[in-house]
Order: C-alpha cells, then structure tokens, then sequence
C-alpha cells in the first residue's frame, strides 16, 4: 500500500536508507538535498520505506501544484524492490489530489505508461570515465581539441583554490543574468550545497583563467557513487572564446579517467549545449518529463 506522508511525518533515516540502496540511487533523492531544493516536500511511501517517492511541491494562485526544483534533474520512485513500469503507475496515480498540476521529471529508470501519462523525453549527457584519457580524448571533436589548444596558447590555467560564491557569482552575472530565471533562494541553495559537498568530500570545484585575473570559466562536479555531476558550470561571456571551459572539462576528464564512473554532464534540453557535451564523446540518454492536470477547463482559459 502506498501512503502520503506530510514533510513532518517523514522519517528521514528511514528514507535515506531507501535511497542509499535502492537500484536507482542518485544523490537528488537524499533527504538532504531536498531539503535544500524543496523546503517541506512530502512524500509518498510503500511497503514501510521499501519504495519512495518525493513529492517537490509548491503554490501559486490558490493552486498547489508539483513542479522539478533547480539543481535537482531527476527523482521520481526509488526502489529497493524491483522496479518495474506497474510500480511507477501506481505511484503516479497516488499522487494526492490536491496537487492540481504536476510537471516532473522522473528518473531515466522509471518506465512510464504513455497511454496513461502525458510525458516527454528530456535529454541528458553522459561519458564514460572507464577508459584511459588517450582513448577518451581521440573522440573529441575537431572543434573541441582546436579549442583546448586556444585555451593553451591564451595561457588559460586550472585553479584549485576557487569558492562557491566565486563560480555561483560567475554564473549569475552570466547565464543567469540572461535567463532570469533563479531567485535569490535558489543561488542560496546551490552555494549550500557545494558547501555541504565539499564538507564532505564528496564535491570538486574548479575554476579557469588567466594570469591573476578573474575566472573565466568554473565548474562544480558532485560525487554521486559511480558518477560525476556536472552540477553547475559557468562561463565569462566576454571571454568565453578563449576555450577556458573545454579546457576545464579537458582538465577533469584527464584526471579522472580509467575510474569506473560517469561523467554525468546533467543536461542537453539546450541543443547548444548538447553540442558541447557531444563533442567530448558523451553518448546522449533519456529521462521521463511527466505532466498531469487536474486544472479544470475553465480555470485554465483563465490563466491564459
């Protein structure tokens, strides 16, 4: 039986156990993380914490609703048992009435029903580290190894010593200036949890540039079992074709080949930025979207 369960009545030790072994584990689904993403997201459970599902929820015009939060790709049901496409339904149809609109992303396990749910494709990038970086590197775009040796030649260098106010400042000022779309909470976020990852070890933050200047690219890569997360990466759009950034990439995928992991780019929507990715060799994966509306029909005219 599948229960919902308010954020209060949520036993986190229990639920991160779940998380911790279940076939699809990824960090987003730790209560940690949602914490930070989603204040007081509730949950749905089954089986005494052998199935899980997040519920991220929020309201806006009288009308709850679920919605992904930033910085948090996929979630979805994690299991301990097996998962399987009947699973996912049951959890999709137990989700509370009250949430009148959901918009998801699931996690790129979970198999849904497309003759019961409305859902789309989303793209993500992944490389695989296992290989030596000779290897790796040979499938490099053109493009990609002509742009490493421009960072090179603009005397572009690797810097260790960045901080999380650094590469998020990078970002605001750039691509997130452009979008518009974060708010003031949503950077707080992001900076806490490259704090926490890096309290932990579980987080590498680089940066790039030149001489003593500012940083022209930067990148935060969460650990996450077998994977690297590019959480979050940023570049200078005044100097962003000096190749700092696919040096950085370069930089990273050199020091870490040869391990049994992925570099789990975390993204590709963007078909620019999943040139970007492609051209390191990342093979392109797939992830469920999710959309499911209980607005009435009237209502919705209004809100257009």
């Amino acid at each position: 039986m599948i229960s919902y369960l308010p954020h209060k009545q949520i036993d986190k030790i229990q639920w991160d156990k779940c998380i911790a072994d279940s076939v699809n584990s990824l960090v987003y689904g730790f209560s940690w993380y949602l914490d930070l993403v989603s204040r007081g997201w509730d949950a749905l459970v089954e089986d005494d914490y052998q199935s899980v599902f997040p519920l991220t929820h929020n309201r806006k015009a009288g009308i709850s609703y679920l919605a992904q939060p930033f910085f948090t790709q996929q979630l979805g049901v994690f299991t301990t048992a097996l998962l399987t496409e009947d699973l996912v339904t049951r959890f999709l149809d137990a989700i509370p009435a009250k949430f009148k609109l959901v918009e998801i992303h699931l996690n790129s396990f979970n198999k849904v029903d497309a003759s019961r749910f409305e859902t789309t494709p989303r793209k993500n990038h992944e490389l695989e580290l296992v290989y030596p970086y000779e290897e790796i590197s040979h499938r490099y775009s053109k493009n990609t190894t002509r742009n490493i040796k421009k960072a090179l030649d603009a005397g572009v260098e690797v810097r260790r010593k960045v901080s999380a106010d650094e590469l998020v400042s990078l970002f605001r000022n750039n691509f997130g200036k452009k979008e518009g779309k974060l708010s003031y909470r949503n950077y707080l976020s992001i900076e806490t949890i490259i704090a926490h990852s890096l309290k932990q070890a579980s987080g590498i933050l680089m940066g790039a540039g030149t001489g003593d200047g500012p940083l022209d690219a930067g990148a935060f890569f969460l650990r996450d079992r077998t994977r690297f997360i590019l959480l979050l990466g940023a570049s200078d759009f005044s100097t962003r074709s000096n190749g700092a950034m696919f040096y950085l990439i370069d930089t990273f995928i050199r020091e870490h080949a040869g391990q049994p992991a992925l570099l789990d780019f975390e993204g590709g929507n963007d078909p620019n930025l999943g040139r970007f990715y492609k051209s390191f060799g990342a093979r392109e994966t797939t992830y469920p979207f999710v959309r499911i509306s209980r607005i009435p029909f009237y209502k919705q005219i209004r809100r257009i």
